[in-house]
């Protein structure tokens, strides 16, 4: 009879230095079994142990080629919904700790999501033929499956564009959740008039629009945001400027319209990884992304006299990644050496198969 999983408790209360020395003996026992996988907002201490850093969709492709039997995710819940999507059936995602979340993700259930399909059907007749909807991969997986089911998609920060314009090429508006700055910046890069991308807030009857707003928007954008990003406003650029008039500033397309507007640079975080590295030496940087990276990064690229600085005055950092610690990681990977799985991410085979439909367009598109 197999024992019993090891309690977490006895984990909580590790001091950081004993949680760390833990999590290299149990790798060491796990050996190839196991891959680690950090997004690049992970903190520090649970960072530094990575097999594989990036953004989500990268390290779910990424773990998915590789032999390990066990994919732990160090992210947030929809990270590993993805990663146990897209893995081989023998693969096992797990996350270290069910309470990493993802507030944004949390802004579109899918109960919300079908109420809107429905009354956007009643004002506008039959959506299939007349919306496409759009999740940003920052979403549950329900929704993924809802927009396979529907001739929809997924879509990054990296590749949005792209994916507008498939979903331009099939039908004439685009419903597009859950965050707002995204779309919205999108849709403006694209050209759309801002009157033509209105806000549709999921807890107001139609979304608070009328019939006329509905029938003329291009694409409708849900109440969505990133906490992180919204914390960034035209002013903290503004006053950066005035001290670096030759420096340079790259925002996160989750940042709003006005911040990304005057940005020099806007992409995801891996793009703002390449454009700063690759940039030439000495140079200033002011970034609006997530404050774990921008710590990193400013690190890196110190010994090429570059600075990097975080575009917020207060520390803002992603408080629901910020769950997974060196204690509960330990927990972990000590389970797995024993052979016991926990904290394991699946998501049923139905919803599954919908919303690999969904993600496998978003990969052929783009």
């Amino acid at each position: 009879m197999q024992a019993a999983t090891i309690s977490f408790d006895r984990f909580n209360v590790l001091a950081d230095d004993e949680a760390q020395a833990r999590i290299r003996a149990a790798r060491a026992r796990l050996g190839d079994k196991a891959v680690l996988l950090c997004h690049h907002y992970q903190r520090a201490d649970v960072y530094q142990h990575a097999d594989l850093t990036g953004d989500s969709l990268k390290l779910a492709r990424l773990a998915s080629q590789t032999d390990a039997q066990y994919i732990v995710f160090c992210g947030v819940h929809f990270m590993a919904e993805v990663a146990d999507i897209l893995s081989k059936p023998s693969q096992i995602a797990i996350l270290p700790d069910l309470a990493a979340g993802c507030s944004m993700a949390d802004m579109a259930s899918l109960a919300k999501v079908e109420r809107c399909w429905r009354e956007l059907g009643e004002v506008l007749g039959a959506p299939d033929e007349r919306i496409t909807p759009v999740t940003y991969i920052n979403s549950a997986a329900d929704l993924k499956a809802f927009c396979g089911e529907h001739g929809g998609i997924v879509c990054t920060s990296t590749n949005a564009p792209t994916i507008l314009d498939w979903a331009f090429s099939r039908r004439e508006k685009v419903l597009f959740f859950p965050d707002q700055h995204l779309g919205r910046w999108t849709g403006f890069k694209k050209g759309i008039p801002l009157e033509q991308m209105v806000v549709w807030d999921p807890d107001l009857e139609y979304g608070g629009l009328t019939p006329e707003q509905i029938h003329n928007a291009k694409i409708l954008l849900w109440k969505g945001h990133c906490s992180v990003h919204q914390m960034f406003q035209p002013g903290h650029i503004e006053r950066w400027r005035k001290q670096h008039p030759d420096g340079f500033v790259i925002s996160h397309p989750e940042s709003s319209l006005e911040v990304c507007r005057n940005s020099d640079y806007v992409g995801s975080t891996e793009y703002i990884i390449n454009t700063i590295s690759a940039a030439a030496a000495n140079t200033h940087w002011l970034v609006g992304t997530e404050l774990n990276l921008v710590s990193r990064l400013a690190g890196e690229m110190k010994p090429q006299g570059k600075t990097v600085e975080f575009m917020a005055p207060t520390v803002c950092m992603c408080s629901t990644m910020q769950r997974i610690d060196p204690q509960h990681l330990a927990w972990t990977l000590e389970n797995l050496a024993e052979g016991k799985v926990v904290n394991q991410i699946r998501v049923p085979a139905h919803e599954a198969e919908l919303a690999r439909i969904a993600l496998d367009r978003m990969l052929a598109v783009s």
